[in-house]
């Protein structure tokens, strides 16, 4: 009994539960045919009415409830909307399985906006548990068991199509029954006392100083690999503790922050972040960039199916996805073993690879061929993870410790923003509701953009700093002379 008592007050014990729930409720085996099992017998509904009538409401979803969920995760203290997620999890599931009408799929689709938004809690609740020194050991952990349930559930999801193993539906029954675990577990986890606003601890002790560069590469690498939309509001949570474990703010013990308190902060460290026209820069590239990564990614089985319908082929949408996965994790943690002078050739760099990535979008939109499909979107997900790691890092190292995840987040939500306008714009069937075709000819034209615009940029930035050098070294050949004239 004393030893369960012990596990129990262990780190590894709040550790294990979430890693054990981050992968069952990740393992989603159908996710990648997702389009063949709506299009085809099991729900009749045509092409058009997924593409914009259906996918649509996830952004808006998403959008609408991010900050909300924000805030609630904070005030509730993690666990109830870690909880909360995996009940709309189970519900998203058995909406897909048991419903066929085209509002019950956007009912589905909202759901799964609330899901996406409550990412949050999962990426925040382990710091609230745990000593500051084990926050990388468990960042690394969470974020690799999710990394290997999208895997392997992509696998799976390959392995079950390709022979014949089980129906759509009773994958979706699969899929069931590891949320139901994965909801189980997210109950036995321990309620945490503190959060990052609302219930902090207040000392007298001197705030922590921020870490170096290299410190914050190591976590802004994991987030480039593994995650590309809310994960980076884990790093907001995680400084954030830190200054409340530390003292950063000084007040009453134990006492409470109203909301408008919150917000104020919040406000003000936002103004201060983007004083930077440098980082301002940066954070324009993440946000356009991540708006169109997440729109191509969205659609892309749209475009497969448009390419080679899954009636007439055996489509590999699942190795498809396990691959993009592994080679783009390993693009990004490649970065860190690079020597390159990324604030000089940043900016050249994000217009370069963005233009192979729009590259790869003309090609995956033009060609006859889904084998050519298949290795564009492996290309274009490995250039975007590339550039997301090198943008984080030259955010990272520009600012202290608590103010560079804000910027993630407010990267993040900028991202989505533009990413709603041009669903409502493009895809949705309020708007223009292009055919999938002329959607990838814009998204491909818009990563042209990104490439042209970040291009110039970097040769100016080149130009400019050629220029100060030399200005630099006229000035000290000027002082030698005058030096040599005294003497």
């Amino acid at each position: 009994m004393e030893v369960v008592k012990t596990w129990r007050s262990d780190w590894r014990y709040p550790t294990t539960l979430l890693c054990i729930y981050g992968f069952f409720s990740t393992v989603k085996p159908l996710e990648p045919f997702l389009i063949p099992f709506l299009t085809g017998p099991d729900k009749n509904l045509t092409t058009e009415q997924v593409n914009s009538q259906i996918f649509p409401v996830w952004t808006y979803s998403y959008l609408s409830v991010l900050v909300p969920v924000f805030l609630l995760t904070d005030w509730l203290r993690y666990k109830p909307v870690v909880v909360f997620q995996c009940v709309m999890l189970v519900i998203t599931t058995a909406l897909l399985r048991w419903t066929e009408s085209v509002s019950a799929m956007q009912a589905m689709q909202f759901f799964y906006g609330v899901v996406t938004a409550s990412e949050v809690a999962y990426f925040s609740y382990i710091y609230s548990v745990i000593d500051v020194k084990r926050y990388r050991k468990v960042t690394s952990y969470s974020r690799s068991v999710q990394l290997l349930g999208y895997t392997i559930g992509s696998v799976l999801g390959q392995l079950l199509i390709s022979f014949s193993l089980m129906s759509y539906h009773n994958i979706l029954i699969l899929t069931l029954v590891l949320t139901l675990i994965a909801l189980f577990t997210s109950c036995a986890l321990p309620m945490p006392q503190r959060s990052m606003f609302f219930h902090r601890k207040h000392s007298g002790a001197a705030p922590a100083v921020g870490g170096t560069a290299e410190d914050k590469v190591g976590s802004v690498g994991a987030d480039g690999m593994f995650k590309t939309c809310p994960a980076s509001l884990e790093e907001m949570r995680d400084e954030e503790v830190q200054r409340a474990e530390t003292g950063y703010e000084q007040g009453e013990s134990g006492g409470a922050e109203s909301c408008s308190q919150v917000i104020l902060q919040l406000w003000r460290d936002f103004q201060q972040c983007y004083s930077s026209r440098q980082l301002l820069y940066w954070s324009l590239w993440w946000a356009m960039a991540t708006c169109g990564y997440n729109q191509t990614g969205n659609y892309v089985q749209v475009l497969w199916e448009h390419v080679q319908p899954s009636q007439n082929f055996s489509i590999y949408n699942g190795g498809v996805e396990a691959a993009s996965n592994l080679l783009s994790a390993a693009t990004a943690y490649g970065i860190g073993f690079t020597d390159v002078r990324w604030e000089k050739w940043g900016e050249l760099a994000l217009g370069g690879f963005s233009g192979l990535g729009a590259a790869a979008l003309f090609l995956m939109t033009f060609t006859g061929n889904i084998w050519v499909c298949y290795s564009s979107y492996i290309v274009f997900k490995c250039l975007y993870m590339l550039l997301i790691t090198i943008a984080m890092y030259q955010i990272a190292a520009d600012l202290s410790m608590e103010r560079y995840a804000l910027v993630f987040g407010a990267n993040n939500f900028g991202a989505l923003v533009l990413q709603t306008i041009i669903t409502s714009v493009v895809v949705d069937s309020g708007g223009l509701g292009l055919p999938i075709i002329p959607q990838f000819i814009i998204y491909s034209s818009y990563f042209s953009c990104i490439s042209v615009v970040f291009s110039l940029r970097g040769l100016y930035s080149f130009w400019r700093g050629l220029r100060n050098k030399q200005d630099r070294t006229a000035d000290t050949n000027e002082s030698l002379v005058i030096e040599e004239q005294q003497l």
